[in-house]
C-alpha cells in the first residue's frame, strides 16, 4: 500500500474460463489458455518517472502486484497471514536479544529466471541500490534502518540495524528489498522501461502502447526455488482504462477475473443482486482513505485550521452515501482491524461540530471563510474519488467557515505535484506494506516519510518510533501506538476518512480464490488454477 497507494474498494469478479472466441490469451504449456486477470491500474513512463516498474522506484500497490509475481524476496507472509517465513532464503532470524542483527542463508542452487545464480552478493547488491537511489517518491524508507550489510560466502548475509526493529522481517518480504540482478540494474540509477526480471515465479513480458503497458503476460519461472506453490502456467494482467471497461470485459468473458478497481456501485449492486454462479466473498481489507496536509502552506499551515477541518468532516456521511457497503469510517492511521488500534480522532473531536470548530478557528485568531483547493487524483483511487471529493467540499463549505474548491488531476501529474508540495491538501490513500500497526504510522511521522511531508513531530520520530520497534510482542506496543495516533489527531499532518473493504466474487472454474488477494491487497497469482472438467 503500500507504499504504496490506495485504489479501492478493490473487489474481484472471476467467471468461467475465457472462450477462445473472445479472444486475446495465449496457451499455457499444458495446452490450456492463460488465466486472465482485469485491472485499472496504469503503468505509465513520464519524464517524472521514467522507470515505473523499478523496485527502487515503484511504490503503489499495482505496481507492487507486477513486482511480487516476478522479483523474490528474502522472506514472505504466508497465505493465512501470520509472521513472515523463508522465500528465497531457507533459513532467517535474528542473531541478538536486541533484534539490531538479521541472519539470513539463501536456498541452495537458487537462480534468476536466465539460469544465473542468486547469491549473497546479489542480495546485497538489490537492497545496497534502493538506498543509494533513495528516489522521493520509492520505498527506500522501508530499508532506512539498515546500517550496513555484511555477506559470508555466496549464500549467508547479515543485516546490521541502526536500532532494534521486530519489523525488519517484514520489510525483507516486500518488493522493496526484491533480488536484481547487477546486469540489469545499474547500481545509482533506476532501470528505465516495463521490464522487471528477477528469480520469482514468474517471469513477464509487458505489452506496451503510447508509453503506457496494455497487458502483461506471467508465465511460469522453470528456474524458480522458494517457498511459494505456483498452481498455474500462464497468467495475462490487463489494463483497463475505468471500472465500466473492466466490468464490460468481465460480462463478455473476455477476462476471468476483475480486480482493482471496482466502482462502489458494481460491488453494491453484486452485493444486492447476485447473480447465479457468482459468490461474493468479503475478504479481510486494511486499506485507508485519508486527507494529507502541505503544513507549511500559509492556508493550512495553522495547526487551528487542520483542527477545524477534522471537526467537521463527517466520516460516517462519505463511507456511507459514497461508498455503500464497501468502506466504514475511520477515526485513526490504524485501521480498526489492527493490533494497537485506537479512536483518537473521535476521541479528541466527538461528533461534527460547526460551533466546535468555529470555536478553534476564533481561538486562534484564524480570519475566516479559509479558503484552499482540494485536490485529487482522477484515475487512481476509482470511479467514487469525485464523488467523495463534492461531498467533502459540500461539508466543509456548509459551515461557512471554509470556501473550498475542488480540482482533479491524472495520477501522472498528480503524484509528482503532490510531492513537490503543489497541494495544501490532498487525498491519498494506502495499503500496508505489512499487517502492522508501524506500517500505519512510521510511513507518515518518520523521516523519508512517503508523503515527503515537512511536517515533524521529534517525540514521534526520536522515540516513539524506535520505542515501538523494540517490542517482539507487537501487542505489548500498543499503549506506543496509542501515543502516536494522539499526536497526528492534535496535530492533524493527516485527516483519516475511511477504511475499505474488500470482496471476492468468484464463479464455477477457478481454483484458489479465497488465496488469491491477502489482506493487504497483494494479489497471488501463483494460488490461482482451473477445477478438473
Amino acid at each position: 500500500m503500500n507504499r504504496k497507494t490506495l485504489v479501492l474498494p478493490a473487489v474481484v469478479g472471476l467467471l468461467a474460463p475465457v472462450l477462445a472466441a473472445c479472444g486475446g490469451t495465449d496457451s499455457g504449456s499444458d495446452g490450456k489458455a492463460a488465466i486472465v486477470v482485469g485491472t485499472t491500474d496504469q503503468f505509465v513512463a513520464t519524464e517524472d518517472n521514467p522507470a515505473p516498474l523499478d523496485p527502487a522506484i515503484g511504490y503503489e500497490a499495482g505496481v507492487w502486484n507486477v513486482l511480487r509475481q516476478t522479483v523474490q524476496t528474502l522472506t514472505h507472509v504466508p497465505r493465512g497471514g501470520g509472521q513472515p517465513v523463508p522465500e528465497a532464503a531457507r533459513s532467517c532470524t535474528f542473531t541478538d536479544r536486541e533484534n539490531e542483527s538479521y541472519r539470513c542463508r539463501l536456498r541452495t542452487g537458487l537462480t534468476f529466471a536466465d539460469g544465473t545464480p542468486v547469491t549473497a552478493e546479489d542480495v546485497k547488491y538489490s537492497i545496497n541500490r534502493v538506498i543509494d537511489i533513495k528516489s522521493d517518491s520509492g520505498p527506500v524508507g522501508l530499508l532506512a534502518n539498515i546500517d550496513t550489510i555484511e555477506t559470508s560466502g555466496d549464500d549467508e548475509v547479515i543485516f546490521h540495524l541502526k536500532t532494534p526493529d521486530a519489523t525488519f522481517p517484514y520489510k525483507l518480504a516486500t518488493p522493496a528489498a526484491g533480488i536484481v540482478q547487477k546486469s540489469k540494474y545499474p547500481a545509482r540509477s533506476p532501470r528505465n522501461g516495463f521490464q522487471v526480471d528477477g528469480s520469482g515465479p514468474y517471469t513477464m513480458k509487458p505489452e506496451i502502447k503510447n508509453d503506457q503497458v496494455v497487458k502483461v503476460l506471467f508465465t511460469r519461472n522453470p528456474h524458480y526455488k522458494g517457498d511459494l506453490k505456483v498452481l498455474n502456467d500462464k497468467v495475462e494482467l490487463d489494463l483497463f482504462p475505468d471500472a465500466k471497461a473492466m466490468g464490460e470485459a468481465l460480462d463478455a468473458q473476455k477476462i476471468d477475473m476483475m480486480t482493482r478497481t471496482m466502482s462502489p456501485g458494481q460491488a453494491q449492486q453484486m452485493l444486492e443482486q447476485p447473480k447465479d454462479g457468482i459468490k461474493l466473498t468479503e475478504m479481510p481489507g486494511l486499506a485507508i482513505s485519508y486527507l494529507a496536509f502541505d503544513t507549511t502552506d500559509p492556508a493550512v499551515k495553522s495547526k487551528a485550521v487542520r483542527q477545524a477541518i477534522a471537526q467537521v468532516v463527517d466520516r460516517g456521511q462519505i463511507a456511507g452515501q459514497v461508498y455503500g457497503a464497501t468502506a466504514e469510517p475511520l477515526y485513526s492511521l490504524i485501521p480498526s482491524s489492527i493490533t494497537g488500534h485506537t479512536n483518537s480522532f473521535y476521541n479528541k473531536y466527538g461528533e461534527p461540530s460547526t460551533t466546535k470548530a468555529a470555536g478553534i478557528l476564533q481561538d486562534a485568531g484564524i480570519q475566516t471563510p479559509v479558503k484552499f483547493t482540494l485536490h485529487y487524483t482522477t484515475d487512481h483511487y476509482g470511479p467514487a474519488t469525485a464523488t467523495e471529493f463534492k461531498a467533502l467540499k459540500k461539508q466543509l463549505n456548509a459551515t461557512g467557515l471554509f470556501d473550498v474548491n475542488v480540482q482533479g488531476t491524472p495520477w501522472a501529474k498528480y503524484r509528482p505535484a503532490q510531492k513537490r508540495g503543489d497541494y495544501a491538501v490532498y487525498g491519498m490513500g494506502w495499503f500496508p506494506d505489512f499487517p502492522d500497526p508501524d506500517n500505519y504510522t512510521a510511513p507518515f511521522l518518520d523521516r523519508n516519510n512517503f508523503l515527503n511531508s515537512p511536517y515533524k513531530s521529534a517525540l514521534a520520530q526520536n522515540t516513539l518510533i524506535p520505542q515501538s520497534r523494540r517490542e517482539d510482542d507487537r501487542a505489548s506496543a500498543a499503549k506506543t501506538f496509542q501515543k502516536l495516533q494522539d499526536i497526528v489527531a492534535t496535530d492533524v499532518p493527516v485527516l483519516p476518512i475511511w477504511q475499505g473493504k474488500q470482496y471476492v466474487a468468484s464463479r464455477d472454474g477457478l481454483t484458489g480464490v479465497e488465496w488469491s488477494v491477502n489482506s493487504s491487497a497483494d494479489l497471488q497469482l501463483w494460488e490461482l488454477g482451473r477445477s478438473a472438467v
